[in-house]
């Protein structure tokens, strides 16, 4: 039986692109779905195995409107087994300053990193090294994971060294885009950086990595 992963679409905060994104990359792998706030509840989730949130413009006020009510429901789940997956957004909203899943670790906007060659939020790419592998992967002022790096397993990291995919107990997340689609590369500065699919498969790898 294929593990289970349920994905929040909420747009903008949690986009459709990178919603719709992450159900193409990982549906041949896993049962895929989505859920919405009205969905957030203990029964939702109890055949789940992993929680997915996605990329998008969510923000503080965005947050505590949309999830804090029910915080306490990511929480618990995580912290009884079920698998939080982060993409950018998703990604900074395991900070202590939103579900606050993270130990001993941040989630800092990578463009005001010391050394970070890209100051300014736009669509674009960055060349990340994952396991080794060099990739220049779309980015669009995802996070840096600071912190106790004893304390998570690094999967890729920024061209400054910082850690760009992590994963930590339950807990697994990426600051870039490997679920981007051809169209996110209309621009003609992006066009040469479509990646054909293969940074789909460094997230399913990434996917079942956490599952494991």
């Amino acid at each position: 039986m294929k593990p289970k992963i349920r994905i929040f679409i909420n747009h903008p905060q949690c986009s459709v692109q990178s919603g719709g994104g992450l159900y193409e990359a990982l549906s041949p792998h896993f049962n895929v779905g989505f859920f919405t706030t009205a969905d957030i509840n203990y029964k939702t989730f109890k055949k789940i195995d992993v929680i997915a949130f996605p990329g998008g413009l969510g923000d503080s006020d965005s947050f505590d409107k949309l999830l804090a009510p029910t915080k306490e429901v990511i929480q618990n789940c995580i912290e009884h087994g079920k698998k939080y997956l982060g993409i950018c957004m998703g990604a900074y909203w395991t900070d202590k300053h939103y579900f606050n899943l993270l130990k001993d670790a941040r989630t800092l906007q990578y463009i005001k990193r010391p050394h970070a060659e890209i100051r300014r939020s736009f669509s674009t790419t960055v060349q990340i090294n994952w396991l080794s592998r060099t990739e220049d992967m779309f980015f669009y002022d995802g996070c840096a994971i600071i912190g106790d790096e004893n304390k998570f397993t690094t999967i890729a990291r920024y061209a400054n060294n910082d850690p760009m995919a992590i994963i930590q107990n339950n807990i697994g997340i990426i600051g870039c885009h490997p679920e981007s689609m051809p169209g996110w590369y209309n621009k003609k500065y992006l066009k040469d950086y479509w990646h054909y699919y293969k940074h789909h498969k460094l997230l399913v790898d990434f996917t079942k990595l956490l599952l494991s």
